[in-house]
């Protein structure tokens, strides 16, 4: 089963035919015509029925966690909140996605796929919400009766503008625009220029994808202007659905904050024309990375890169691709952050500086392809034809550089 693909590209049909709906409520909270009861359950019942619509049967499969999460909240102690919440989580997930992948699924069948991205995205808010209970930023109103209480946690982990897709929102800035009944001013215009950056950029990937598809000869993961193209097809395909993404979350009224978003036009230009791989990723995904940052890399005392990192492949599903992937990552971005300042000491003159800057930059997008191509591989033999290719070369002179200026260090401490 392909699952890169699914991934990307089927749940665009069922983001568009929810902006409709969006835009009805965001008509309707601004027009007053919803109570605060209603404004919940509308959002509740739209996720409810864009998950079947959806993911048909498999929908069941999102909905089991997301219950168990809010029972659990509304039992559990705010000091054990998050932990709890963490387990079911990620267990049920853990589970969902050795359980779908060992199924002989129908390759055109885009429903499981979808689940499994929804069901990653329900423990992104789930995780949040257990974390904010348990730091005391949330707290639970003990006076309410179970409904009144149950009611806005539903609402928040299934609400249909986020359930497919969308940078994390917090439970606390959720419920204040839920509450507000003011329009968000000039929405109607941010949401029109992103889906027309979503056109512009769904144009460039499918000439990019024709004129891959028409090239000849060069075409296995051996090949770097392959290996290169195919990477920057999927980051594509990535930013196609974070633009789409954030527009369904404009017309519903749940617009991100500025900066808090996954990705502005600033944002796009940071990932292509930096030469840091640090850089790139702060920036790739950036709600995901600051929810494994708080997550994990805040509290993780000893090699917390490397914690996220693995982290990050278990939370994606643990194939040998991503294990591979993000441990490469977690020791190319670790190397980026030592061989820079060794680097740019050295680059005085203006000419060498340049040199410096575009030479870094084609090892950044060179790195960056070989990892993203890796975490999305399929089967463990595509994945040794890529170690064994010349495309290693660069992220293994990189490791070795990494441990020969740790070999340095030490040499000077001691």
């Amino acid at each position: 089963m392909c699952w890169a693909d699914l991934l990307l590209l089927p749940a665009a049909p069922y983001r568009l035919a929810a902006f409709p709906f969006a835009a009805l409520f965001h008509h309707l909270c601004a027009s007053g015509h919803l109570s605060l009861s209603a404004r919940y359950i509308f959002l509740l019942a739209g996720g409810c029925l864009l998950a079947g619509t959806a993911m048909g049967s498999y929908a069941v499969l999102l909905l089991i966690p997301a219950a168990g999460s809010v029972l659990v909240l509304l039992s559990v102690s705010p000091a054990r909140a998050h932990t709890w919440v963490f387990a079911l989580q990620m267990s049920w997930q853990t589970l969902c996605h050795l359980g779908l992948s060992r199924q002989e699924l129908d390759p055109q069948d885009a429903r499981p796929a979808i689940t499994l991205s929804t069901i990653m995205l329900l423990t992104q808010k789930a995780t949040s919400l257990g974390l904010d209970i348990h730091e005391g930023v949330v707290p639970l109103q003990l006076g309410q009766g179970l409904l009144q209480r149950a009611l806005p946690l539903c609402s928040y982990l299934l609400f249909f503008p986020a359930l497919l897709g969308g940078p994390l929102c917090s439970f606390s800035r959720f419920r204040a625009q839920v509450e507000s009944s003011e329009a968000l001013p000039c929405w109607l215009r941010a949401v029109g220029q992103r889906c027309l950056c979503a056109l512009a950029l769904q144009g460039l990937r499918a000439g990019l994808a024709a004129g891959l598809a028409s090239r000849q000869g060069c075409a296995g993961p051996g090949c770097l202007p392959c290996l290169w193209a195919r990477a920057l097809l999927l980051r594509l395909a990535y930013y196609v659905h974070w633009v789409l993404d954030e527009a369904l979350l404009e017309a519903a009224g749940f617009g991100p904050e500025a900066g808090q978003g996954d990705l502005s036009l600033h944002d796009l230009w940071m990932l292509e024309t930096t030469h840091r791989l640090a850089v790139f990723a702060r920036t790739w995904n950036k709600s995901t990375s600051r929810w494994l940052r708080r997550l994990v890399f805040q509290r993780c005392p000893a090699q917390p890169l490397l914690a996220t990192c693995a982290f990050s492949a278990w939370w994606h599903g643990l194939r040998p691709g991503q294990v591979f992937g993000f441990l490469c990552w977690a020791v190319m971005v670790e190397a980026d952050y030592r061989i820079h300042p060794f680097l740019s000491a050295r680059a005085t003159s203006q000419s060498v500086k340049l040199l410096y800057r575009g030479t870094t930059w084609v090892f950044t997008q060179l790195i960056v392809a070989y990892i993203l191509v890796a975490v999305e591989t399929e089967s463990f033999s595509m994945l040794c034809l890529l170690w064994t290719s010349c495309n290693s070369i660069l992220p293994l002179s990189y490791g070795l550089t990494l441990l020969l200026l740790l070999l340095v260090k030490k040499l000077k401490q001691n």
